[in-house]
């Protein structure tokens, strides 16, 4: 049986188990620069591999070859001066500039969004810590007050086992008196 809610102290009561995703959730809303299509995916994806190592090796092996043979005269698509290639290199660089800096756009929202969580993150790690202290003191002056409880009750039961002792004896030799006022000996059994 669980005891009623409203009876529990606000530091005490369970707290049901909280998403862990739930500081990102303010910002679900934010669109996508690209959407959220298999274009906008793959734009993506097409940005962020421009600037890597095995993009930036491929296409110096693609255009050594291409000048290589060319200029060997081995193919005559694309002779010196080469302008093929450079229109080539000139259309690559009118698509590649808008999607790297459409990506860096959203990767700056994204990193917007992460910061902010992670803000709140620590916002509510705080008043957690906050909490805790506050509850820790609560507790520290409960165990201070019990600790001087327990001093006096066990002073005060010195003081009675003293003083029952004393009725004790006090009794004891009240009743092993005869009536001449001398004292009798009991025997032990």
């Amino acid at each position: 049986m669980n005891p009623d809610p409203s009876l529990q102290t606000p530091a005490l009561r369970v707290e049901p188990a909280l998403d862990h995703l739930r500081f990102h959730l303010p910002h679900v809303h934010l669109a996508r620069v690209f959407g959220n299509d298999w274009f906008a995916l793959k734009a993506e994806a097409f940005a962020r591999f421009f600037g890597t190592p095995v993009f930036l090796i491929s296409q110096t092996v693609v255009v050594g070859i291409w000048i290589g043979l060319n200029a060997a005269g081995l193919v005559d698509f694309d002779v010196y001066p080469f302008i093929l290639l450079n229109l080539a290199f000139s259309l690559q660089a009118a698509y590649a500039a808008p999607l790297i800096l459409l990506a860096q756009t959203r990767q700056a929202d994204r990193d917007k969004a992460h910061a902010e969580a992670d803000s709140l993150h620590r916002e509510d790690l705080a008043r957690a810590s906050e909490d805790r202290q506050r509850l820790a003191a609560a507790q520290a002056t409960q165990l201070y007050e019990l600790l001087e409880q327990n001093t006096r009750l066990t002073e005060l039961t010195n003081q009675l086992s003293e003083r029952i002792n004393l009725l004790t004896l006090e009794m004891h030799r009240h009743i092993v008196r005869d009536d001449g006022g001398t004292e009798r000996r009991v025997e032990k059994v």
